[in-house]
């Protein structure tokens, strides 16, 4: 059982993951707190958070190391694709037949299936199921850079349907300016900071998280106040997750089939998985901090994210851990 607790703690149901509630509770009941008319400019502390975040983020990736990654292609372009394209067609489809006209509900589903991967969760979940960890590595970095440009074109598809405005040079320039730029900053700067960072890397994975929960929390705290979460009922809310849920064994059975079709060995294949079916809540908050400047709107878009976030570690981890026991049955079954 302490196994169990220590391996969902790896992957994100630990303190954080109850405080990111805990922010959502805060938020409803003092919503005041987080709106633009409070006292302290919350709006500018996670603006220059965002920086923050991803110099660091730049810092910790190696570029030698990344390009020595690149013989895979195949399995790096099946991942990509599930990621930016399959999983984006999947929804849409959903929405044309299930979907409802300016419905921020199913904007925030579109937004998630748009965002990159994770990084962390995915490369841990990969480790459990014993899958090819390097490609795993390699696939959830590039596809937060990726995701930098794909997300903001997908959101321009799909928000001329909505009563929403996007301006797609407008968030290209910002998202440019505070997570582009300081991105490549920190990736040429690896070399001479990265020993610092590997030292100070809890304080900086401590900082990263407070500036999450700050974003979480006022986008929550706007929508709040503007009562737009009034009405939803918990069997909608139930109704979300369930959806959540089956969006993650969709892309699950999606990605075995491609992976088998295309005769991927079983590490290959884990990697793909585990890689393809993620998304990033790091990215998604702080990326659609950006693009939805309206914070009222911003809280109920970020709802479905923050649901399938939960759901990816709980059932992934999960998957994972059967994958990876099933495997060294089988290897101890091939040694004897």
């Amino acid at each position: 059982m302490g196994n169990i607790f220590e391996k969902l703690r790896k992957v994100g149901i630990n303190n954080f993951f109850f405080l990111m509630i805990g922010m959502i509770v805060l938020a409803r009941f003092f919503p005041e707190w987080g709106t633009s008319s409070a006292p302290l400019p919350l709006k500018s502390i996670t603006g220059f958070g965002i920086v923050i975040i991803f110099f660091f983020y730049g810092v910790k990736l190696n570029p030698m190391k990344l390009i020595s990654d690149l013989s895979n292609w195949k399995l790096h372009l099946v991942v990509q694709l599930s990621t930016f394209l399959i999983f984006p067609l999947i929804v849409l489809i959903l929405y044309a037949l299930f979907g409802e006209p300016d419905s921020y509900t199913w904007l925030g589903v579109f937004y998630l299936a748009a965002l990159p991967s994770t990084v962390s969760s995915s490369v841990v979940m990969v480790s459990i199921a014993k899958g090819n960890l390097p490609a795993a590595i390699f696939n959830a970095s590039i596809s937060s850079i990726i995701g930098i440009f794909i997300t903001p074109v997908w959101m321009e598809f799909m928000l001329p349907a909505s009563s929403m405005d996007f301006d797609l040079t407008d968030t290209f320039f910002k998202l440019s300016l505070q997570v582009l730029l300081p991105l490549l900053i920190g990736l040429s700067l690896h070399h001479y900071l990265a020993p610092w960072v590997g030292r100070n890397s809890k304080s900086l994975k401590n900082l990263d998280q407070g500036i999450i929960l700050l974003i979480v929390f006022t986008a929550f705290a706007e929508s709040f106040a503007e009562k737009m979460f009034d009405g939803k009922s918990a069997l909608s809310l139930f109704t979300l997750g369930a959806l959540m849920v089956l969006f993650f064994l969709v892309m699950m059975t999606v990605m075995h089939f491609i992976s088998k079709g295309l005769g991927f060995n079983d590490e290959d294949r884990i990697a793909v998985l585990f890689c393809g079916s993620k998304k990033s809540l790091v990215q998604g908050a702080v990326m659609g901090k950006v693009m939805f400047p309206d914070p009222v709107i911003f809280g109920v878009i970020l709802l479905p994210l923050m649901m399938y976030h939960a759901l990816q570690l709980l059932l992934g981890t999960a998957i994972a851990q059967k994958m990876g026991q099933r495997k060294m049955k089988k290897e101890d079954f091939d040694l004897a």
